[in-house]
């Protein structure tokens, strides 16, 4: 496993990751873009959730290539590339489930945002999380659920599934909760271990 990391942290590996994530990120933002044109702008913040997700990762790319930390914007990167990765895998997975017929972009989205996740979890031993960063981290996520499910913000998801909104919503807090929770369990729980 030492040697995995050591490449996963090799300059030229975080460039490479850096650029597809830049890449996703803009097209993230473009596919949110005819939502986003009927959202209102108090909530455009909100609207976008996996594009912001892989762009608070590339800030996060950005410290490591200059070797540095911010413990936050790797607690926000972190809890949201689990959350919204494994989110758009289960939306899609369901609406095939449903009956929806699953074209291309729909795997392309399975295998990218199943990425996403990965990338969260892969770097844990790399980020320098503290308990007050996660905290922040929770606030956001968990204000962007009531944000998507209170205020009707939520992603746009298959017709097959649209009418399970409120069940979606359910789910989708408690993956809130387990993504917070595995941030915790690879990250912040072992440094303070490490620490003691």
């Amino acid at each position: 496993m030492g040697w995995f990391l050591r490449i996963l942290g090799m300059p030229s590996m975080i460039a490479v990751l850096l650029i597809v994530n830049i890449l996703g990120t803009i097209y993230g933002y473009w596919w949110y873009k005819v939502q986003l044109e009927q959202t209102p702008p108090l909530f455009y913040v909100f609207v976008p959730d996996s594009p912001t997700a892989s762009l608070f990762f590339c800030f996060v790319l950005i410290f490591f290539l200059f070797r540095k930390n911010c413990g936050l914007l790797e607690a926000l990167a972190g809890v949201t590339l689990i959350k919204y990765g494994l989110w758009a895998v289960v939306m899609n997975i369901a609406g095939g489930a449903a009956g929806d017929t699953l074209h291309w972009t729909n795997y392309m989205l399975i295998v990218s945002h199943f990425g996403m996740a990965v990338q969260g979890i892969l770097f844990t031993p790399y980020y320098r999380i503290k308990p007050w960063h996660l905290t922040a981290a929770a606030v956001w996520t968990v204000h962007n659920d009531i944000i998507d499910y209170v205020y009707g913000m939520f992603p746009w998801v298959s017709h097959a599934i649209s009418d399970q909104i409120m069940h979606i919503g359910y789910f989708t807090f408690w993956l809130s909760m387990l993504s917070v929770l595995l941030i915790y369990l690879f990250n912040v729980r072992r440094h303070r271990f490490l620490n003691l």
